[in-house]
């Protein structure tokens, strides 16, 4: 058997131009192709934080396809972090900058509990942008940001730096 992440590197195919010219796309759709493969993913990001957080939030809408289960093996609950407009209020926004674009993010307040140890989990880390404004809005809401997850970072985009102010537990399977 191969290694995660070299199995995870042979199931992420690379999409010029997407979603708009001069962006490399890391495509993990074909990840769930293979069902002991995610079962191995999910494995690793629960070892990296069991005993470590008290809730798991998840970054729409590719953080949704491990971070429940990731959630339901620890024992913890699944909070999700929304596209604006996405949730019913109240809400709390944050506004922030992508690599190509501008976007919202929200959260129900009230899911987040005074001095709750949250791990972020997402698909690509790229510029950080996005977990960083979730952490943002983790700790607007009286959460704790202390670890983060990923299937693949995008390392010359430096994400990793965006994010350590924030948190120093940062763990992405594959980097590219």
């Amino acid at each position: 058997m191969n290694s995660l992440t070299e199995d995870i590197k042979q199931h992420i195919t690379d999409v010029r131009d997407f979603p708009k010219e001069g962006i490399l796309y890391k495509d993990i759709s074909s990840l769930f192709l293979n069902t002991e493969l995610c079962h191995r993913i999910v494995l690793e990001f629960v070892k990296f934080s069991k005993n470590k957080v008290d809730a798991v939030c998840g970054i729409e809408s590719r953080g949704f396809l491990f971070g429940p289960q990731i959630a339901q093996l620890l024992n913890v609950p699944f909070i999700m972090i929304r596209k604006s407009g996405k949730l019913p209020p109240p809400v709390v926004s944050k506004n922030y900058n992508l690599e190509y674009n501008k976007a919202t993010i929200e959260i129900k307040k009230h899911f987040i509990s005074q001095g709750q140890r949250i791990l972020i989990h997402d698909d690509i880390l790229a510029t950080g942008g996005t977990a960083k404004a979730c952490a943002e809005l983790i700790t607007e809401c009286g959460g704790i940001a202390t670890q983060f997850s990923f299937i693949a970072e995008l390392s010359f985009l430096n994400g990793t730096q965006t994010l350590l102010p924030h948190c120093k537990e940062i763990h992405s399977l594959v980097s590219y």
